[in-house]
């Protein structure tokens, strides 16, 4: 079982290159326990994409 230091590390790699199939499979198993890791992951999701359409906003005013 990871360790929510690990499982937060393996959240933020998910966004740099995919996950190896036990590095996925190790996450999931986590996540389904941990409420704080499952709020962590949300949060980088919502900040990835409000950056994502931030960035396409300031290309549309050039």
């Amino acid at each position: 079982m990871l360790t929510c230091k690990e499982a937060t590390h393996l959240i933020s790699d998910a966004l740099d290159r995919p996950l190896s199939w036990r590095e996925r499979l190790k996450l999931r198993a986590h996540l389904a326990l941990c409420s704080g890791c499952r709020a962590f992951r949300r949060q980088l999701d919502f900040l990835r994409s409000a950056s994502q359409r931030f960035r396409n906003g300031a290309k549309e005013d050039d």
